[in-house]
């Protein structure tokens, strides 16, 4: 019995020394405003990285300093833009044009108009179109 009682004893103290460290989680309500400033403020960081990674490009910075933008001044700028107008420039990065300029695409737009025109029969530009006229 005494072998016994060392063995229990023994797995008991060993139960207790991993409890020991543990402590309870004390949850508690966190408001809707909270979590949504949280992932405002995380989103801000985000877009200030990915502007500010732009900003760095050898092709960017190269582009900048010929029109007489310091980098340096361009970094401070960007990093006292508040949250909102990172996340509005980030966008307006996001969805310029990446030439700055669309010339190709509105030439091929013509090209395409002026071959279903003459093929409809409307007018006669390109001498390699049949009319359906």
């Amino acid at each position: 019995m005494t072998r016994t009682r060392k063995a229990l004893a023994f797995t008991v103290a060993l139960a207790l020394s991993h409890t020991a460290g543990l402590q309870a989680a004390h949850a508690g309500m966190i408001t809707t405003d909270a979590v949504a400033a949280q992932a405002t403020q995380a989103e801000a960081q985000s877009r200030r990285a990915a502007v500010l990674a732009t900003l760095n490009r050898a092709d960017v910075a190269q582009a900048l300093a010929a029109k007489g933008v310091d980098m340096d001044a361009a970094r401070a700028r960007v990093a006292s833009l508040s949250d909102a107008e990172v996340v509005a420039l980030a966008d307006q990065l996001d969805h310029a044009p990446a030439g700055a300029s669309d010339v190709l695409g509105v030439i091929v737009f013509i090209f395409l108009v002026l071959l279903v025109t003459d093929i409809l029969g409307l007018t006669k530009v390109f001498p390699f179109t049949r009319s359906i006229r």
